[in-house]
């Protein structure tokens, strides 16, 4: 299993940057663009002036290569804006159109990106925007607590709702349906025997062969979106690391970037170097966590049990050292709230030596189990043109080819200071993700080694600066499960007029539905916890 783990080579493609995008939309005939280069930092801004050439656009991008990275909506009043973020080889685009708030309607992007089928009927879903040519108009995020005609992001809805009497059950979704000699349908959940966020699994098998899964998420919509509006930025931090639990720095760090680069501010350095040590330090707590639960899914209980015991020592050292297991609210705009002195820095130092050794050990065990082997090697195979189709992020990217990274190839501080290793595997398998997991750890340790050793002396704060009306801004960087986008506009008053999250799971919940064809009805939990996507970061 263990093969080919080479942690000091760079496996990752030199960066070029893309051609303009714009002059080559010029030269296929759609007029009207405006590009504004530092509208949206660190985004190029591309306004797309005609809505009927929303679709076009995005079959150009899809020729070109691109990425589709994200999609949102705002309330202008009369009229609704919709912004599409794409990324190429490190450089990020924003594609923006408006359509009128009566009838909004836009040529759909699901034709050519599959990310863009369930972020599209999300904005369908809380605005009204029908998007045409969609492949699959099903609701996705609108409950049955709300009508069809109901818009709750809409900026006439209000934040606590509207009461139509009693929720009717929500049991007439439409379910893909599969007949045939043999075949049968197992539901599972949405409440669940673990103690986890509600999702529906529905499969189709013949004997325990998996013929197909579709996923039903969103079962505890928290109105993220919602609530943001009208907070402080101060506020909106907060909220930004309750949007999935286990990535409140990944979050926190995106929103506030967004933040800052909406009012003009940059943190101070050593500000930036915390952040990038409460990152890492995330890092390694899921990724032994994730570790352990693959190894418990297979009965491999010992695994199981060490991995969460090294995991529980780092989260304790996560208490001792910035006051909160979990490192919530450690980030705020500005900078963060707590510092690293030189004996926080040597404890440190000696839990990466603790890690490292114990680590070691436990995987010298781990590879050496054959019948460990036989449960996640060729189980739950992800194609790499399935992943790149998908635009799958993180350690399920990685673990089937996909190299990308936001701290190596749209480097941000501190990692523009840094050297990023990006892991790779070429198999697909759950064994794969392990691996890409284990390796990911250990770039982690390095990093924060290098963190350490180069952290500057100076503030760990800045004093928040109130943005003009109207000002926007994009987060983006690498949490644990992968790339995070976030987008942040604010009001008149310096108050949050909109804030969009994007969590990696969003993207790469669909994986799931691909790798696990093929494989045993039994193999399921495991394929399931190699993927590992948050219901939370996917039910805003």
């Amino acid at each position: 299993m263990n093969e080919n783990i080479e942690l000091d080579r760079d496996t990752t493609e030199g960066i070029d940057p893309p051609q303009q995008f714009h002059i080559e939309l010029s030269n296929r005939g759609i007029e009207s663009l405006a590009i504004s280069p530092s509208s949206l930092p660190p985004a190029v801004l591309l306004e797309i002036a005609k809505p009927d050439d929303w679709g076009k656009v995005a079959a150009l991008a899809k020729d070109q290569a691109w990425r589709w990275v994200a999609g949102w909506a705002e309330d202008e009043g009369n009229r609704l804006s919709v912004s599409v973020c794409l990324e190429l080889r490190g450089a990020y685009l924003v594609l923006r159109t408006r359509t009128d708030a009566q009838y909004p309607s836009l040529p759909s992007h699901a034709a050519y990106f599959v990310s863009a089928d369930r972020s599209e009927r999300h904005t369908h879903d809380l605005f009204g925007i029908q998007f045409t040519g969609h492949p699959d108009p099903r609701r996705w995020t609108r409950h049955q607590a709300w009508r069809g005609d109901d818009a709750p992001l809409r900026k006439s809805f209000p934040q606590e709702g509207l009461s139509h009497g009693q929720t009717p059950p929500d049991n007439e979704y439409p379910f893909f349906k599969a007949e045939g000699h043999g075949v049968y349908e197992i539901p599972v959940g949405p409440v669940h025997a673990g103690i986890i966020e509600p999702g529906h699994f529905r499969f189709h098998a013949v004997g325990e062969s998996l013929l197909n899964l579709e996923e039903r998420l969103g079962y505890v919509h928290k109105g993220i979106e919602k609530i943001a509006e009208g907070r402080s930025p101060e506020s909106l931090a907060r909220l930004a690391g309750r949007v999935s639990g286990d990535t409140t720095v990944g979050h926190a760090f995106a929103a506030c970037l967004a933040m800052e680069r909406a009012a003009g501010m940059e943190v101070p350095p050593r500000a930036a170097f915390i952040r990038g040590l409460l990152a890492e330090r995330e890092r390694v707590a899921n990724h032994l966590w994730d570790m352990a639960a693959i190894c418990n899914d297979v009965g491999f209980a010992f695994a199981y049990y060490q991995f969460g015991r090294l995991r529980e020592l780092w989260l304790r050292d996560n208490l001792a050292l910035f006051g909160h297991r979990l490192l919530m609210d450690r980030i705020v705009p500005g900078g963060v709230t707590v510092d690293v002195p030189l004996a926080a820095a040597e404890k440190i130092r000696q839990s990466i030596k603790i890690l490292r050794l114990e680590f070691s050990d436990l995987v010298t065990i781990h590879d050496q189990n054959s019948s460990l082997e036989d449960r996640l090697v060729a189980a739950g195979y992800l194609k790499p043109e399935d992943a790149q189709t998908l635009g799958a992020l993180g350690f399920v990217g990685r673990a089937s080819g996909q190299s990308f990274d936001v701290r190596k190839h749209s480097p941000y501080p501190p990692y523009d200071q840094l050297t990023v290793k990006v892991p790779l595997e070429s198999q697909g398998d759950v064994a794969s993700r392990f691996w890409v997991r284990y390796k990911e750890l250990w770039v982690a340790l390095k990093l924060l080694e290098q963190l350490l050793d180069k952290l500057p002396e100076g503030e760990i704060a800045i004093p928040w600066q109130s943005p003009p009306p109207g000002a926007e801004g994009l987060g983006v960087v690498e949490g644990w499960r992968g790339e995070i986008l976030s987008y942040v506009r604010f009001a008149e008053d310096g108050k949050i007029s909109r804030y969009y999250p994007r969590d990696p799971s969003i993207i790469n919940w669909p994986a799931l539905e691909k790798l696990v064809l093929g494989n045993i009805v039994p193999d399921f939990p495991v394929c399931n916890k190699s993927v590992n996507g948050s219901y939370s970061g996917n039910d805003l």
